[in-house]
């Protein structure tokens, strides 16, 4: 697929964009090549090569570890308001 002119003219008044006549030389160069790159990654073939462990790792998820945290009143201590061991906030409209 080649983009012409006429395609980046009408992607432009779909935008409501201006363009002047040197830009559009550049810009239908630059999406060109854009989909230029986009149809090499198209015709790529992912199968060809194993991406799964390309670092050789299998599982590098930790477990979940129940650690001790600090007391209520601790963290608390600083709000600015609270009621029942919560931290009051004001409601947005």
């Amino acid at each position: 697929m080649n983009i012409t002119h006429e395609d980046i003219l009408q992607i432009a008044l779909l935008a409501k964009l201006s363009i002047s006549d040197a830009e559009l030389d550049k810009l239908t160069e630059d999406m060109n090549e854009i989909i230029s790159f986009a149809n090499t990654i198209c015709a790529a073939s992912a199968e060809a090569s194993d991406f799964d462990h390309i670092n050789d790792l299998s599982n590098v998820f930790r477990e979940d570890v129940v650690e001790p945290s600090f007391a209520r009143e601790d963290i608390l201590r600083n709000a600015e308001s609270q009621e029942d061991g919560y931290f009051l906030v004001k409601k947005r409209a």
